[in-house]
């Protein structure tokens, strides 16, 4: 256990390449800018699939 814990330490320190801020931040944005894209598709899919089955339960509901 403590070899493992020697290995990792050694391989976050020296082998890990990091990102720097900017990087950090551009990439920040592209995860923020499409988690809202795909927030936006699932909204509008939830409405419509709503839309459609309120419409057949009223179409069925008046046979």
């Amino acid at each position: 256990m403590l070899k493992y814990i020697k290995e990792s330490y050694n391989e976050l320190v020296n082998k890990v390449t990091w990102p720097s801020f900017p990087q950090l931040q551009s990439s920040t944005i592209v995860v923020m800018v499409a988690s809202a894209i795909f927030a936006v598709v699932v909204l509008a899919m939830d409405l419509t699939f709503e839309n459609v089955m309120e419409f057949i339960y009223k179409t069925l509901g008046n046979l």
